[in-house]
């Protein structure tokens, strides 16, 4: 191992993570800065940031919503090499644009929060539930947690009947209902553990643990820790994502030539933490 790999202590590789609220509003980029600042290595420095996106839906419940935001994730994505970003982490559990961030990337590491939830999960049972908000979620998240996998860990997904822009608004409610449903995924569904289908579910998993005795895997904090291990093994042990056969980027000089790129990235808000 070169002397590049070794100058730093392996528990406190100082990176920068990127996390992006895929929304042009910034309502949650405080409320996730403060959480992922409670929970990152002392010199990890962390940005929230969201689109300048005006007018923007609140929520990407809807395909036709998500497909609105996939242009500036691909811009963002772009932008964080340059900007020293080491991970870069798409904040929404449908992991919207992720294959397509992870091609323009450079060296920056794209990380989403669904792919990140099961990677964890692995490590702790065998089959796991899902909650989501809605029933409409459960065909779109189910294709993206198969196409990872993990279709057959499955056991069930279960829906709260309740959107995006509700779970924050009455937190205790929000805790009952996901309590309730975690219950059963374990009790009627054979669940060994629990995701929380959405990044906008963040501030329970601790008390829905202790409530349901099962490892309840919150995706903001999944997603954040893997992209700030990842980006501390990156600039320990140089792995950087792959450049050749199915990873190969679009050749600068064409980038160049189509003109593309060539804008300042898309970011409407930012919070440092």
């Amino acid at each position: 191992m070169d002397n590049s790999s070794s100058n730093n202590p392996a528990q406190d590789v100082p990176v920068t993570v990127r996390w992006l609220n895929p929304i042009g509003c910034s309502t949650f980029d405080t409320p996730i800065a403060q959480l992922l600042h409670s929970i990152k290595q002392p010199s990890t420095r962390i940005e929230v940031v969201s689109f300048d996106m005006n007018p923007s839906p609140t929520h990407l419940e809807y395909r036709a919503y998500e497909a609105l935001t996939y242009e500036r994730i691909v811009r963002i994505a772009r932008d964080c090499e340059p900007s020293g970003v080491d991970a870069l982490v798409l904040g929404c559990f449908y992991d919207p644009a992720l294959e397509d961030a992870r091609e323009i990337s450079g060296e920056t590491l794209v990380v989403g929060p669904c792919q990140a939830s099961l990677q964890v999960m692995e490590h702790l049972a065998n089959r796991f539930s899902v909650i989501v908000g809605r029933t409409k979620w459960i065909e779109q998240m189910r294709t993206r947690v198969s196409g990872y996998g993990a279709g057959n860990r499955l056991a069930s997904m279960r829906s709260l009947d309740m959107g995006v822009d509700e779970f924050q608004r009455d937190p205790a409610l929000t805790r009952r209902k996901i309590i309730e449903q975690a219950h059963r995924a374990v009790q009627e569904d054979g669940a060994e553990a629990v995701i929380l289908g959405c990044t906008i579910e963040f501030g329970f998993f601790e008390q829905v643990q202790r409530e349901v005795g099962v490892p309840v895997i919150d995706p903001v904090v999944a997603a954040f820790k893997v992209a700030e291990s990842m980006a501390g093994m990156k600039r320990r042990f140089g792995w950087r994502p792959s450049r050749v056969g199915s990873c190969e980027p679009p050749p600068e000089a064409e980038i160049a030539r189509f003109g593309l790129f060539q804008s300042p990235a898309p970011i409407g808000n930012r919070v440092e933490a």
